[in-house]
């Protein structure tokens, strides 16, 4: 074996190493994930997505940018994942169109008033009923990836992660600044919806448990948590249309 074919064998079996002790990471990520989407993504499918993003971040990782390779990695396989649920979104169109809709009512009135929307103002915006109302939201449900984490990847920074580590400390800053936006954004949010959040991602719980927690139904839970990102949307489009 000649030189060049004896590194490339040592860097193979580096790479199958690395990959094999990582799996679990790339495991964890992807039932992590799981929890927060709907039955019809298969955590098989995340994995797998998972295991090319950890495969780029092997080939792609360098020590000199700062970085953990766990942090790195966490990034690229959760990135891969997100990507994967985005290609494999067979929602209709007029769903996404709809939602855009809530999200700019939504803005609409608490611009103009002041106050926050409810949901029986957002409906008479749009000139439909409460029921047909709350049906929007329900089918959003099925459009979005549940998660307040996947509207912060709406952001500047999840363009391209592996790019992320070698901008600019402005753009740091920036990133920085929309995390705070989010943050700040979520504590103004009506007290329901707060606590809805605040149960889903900070406990943990079920859209079931939630519902047991506050005495109403399951679809109640996830018609006020999708009013909730959908929310978020509208008061943090400054952030969202400049990326």
């Amino acid at each position: 074996m000649n030189a060049a074919a004896m590194y490339a064998s040592i860097q193979a079996a580096g790479v199958d190493e690395r990959i094999m002790g990582h799996a679990p990471l790339v495991k964890r990520i992807a039932y992590h994930l799981s929890n927060r989407l709907p039955d019809s993504v298969q955590v098989d499918d995340l994995i797998q997505a998972g295991m090319l993003g950890l495969l780029e971040a092997i080939k792609q990782f360098d020590v000199a940018q700062g970085a953990s390779f766990e942090t790195y990695a966490g990034i690229r396989i959760r990135g891969a994942m997100l990507d994967e649920i985005r290609r494999s979104d067979w929602t209709p169109r007029s769903v996404h169109k709809k939602s855009r809709m809530v999200s700019g009512a939504i803005q609409a009135i608490e611009n103009k008033t002041g106050c926050e929307a409810r949901d029986v103002d957002i409906a008479d915006y749009l000139g439909i009923t409460i029921d047909e109302y709350n049906q929007i939201l329900q089918d959003s449900i099925s459009c979005r990836v549940f998660s307040v984490e996947e509207l912060a990847e709406t952001g500047d920074y999840c363009n391209d992660e592996s790019q992320s580590m070698e901008e600019e400390p402005l753009n740091g800053l920036s990133r920085d600044g929309f995390k705070q936006a989010l943050t700040n954004a979520i504590m103004k949010l009506p007290e329901r919806e707060r606590l809805v959040i605040s149960l889903y991602y900070d406990d943990e719980l079920n859209l079931r448990e939630i519902g047991e927690v506050l005495n109403i139904s399951e679809s109640r839970v996830s018609q006020i948590s999708t009013q909730a990102v959908l929310r978020l949307r509208s008061r943090l489009s400054g952030w969202l249309n400049n990326n």
